[in-house]
């Protein structure tokens, strides 16, 4: 089993569980990859989508 990072863990901690395991394959996708964060679009939203992004860091999430 993949483990995710704690900055990962904790920001999928707050989310309702609806979105946390909507988003939870990009992290783990990032996660095992261990090149790339997370870019997080529409979070806040209904229409909340995540994908791994070349130009944030492993470890770290941005929204958008």
């Amino acid at each position: 089993m993949i483990q995710l990072p704690e900055s990962y863990q904790r920001y999928l901690d707050q989310l309702a569980s609806a979105h946390a395991e909507a988003l939870r394959p990009v992290f783990l996708q990032s996660a095992a990859e261990r090149e790339h964060g997370v870019l997080v679009r529409g979070a806040g939203t209904h229409y909340v989508q995540a994908l791994v992004d070349d130009a944030i860091p492993y470890g770290e999430i941005r929204e958008e």
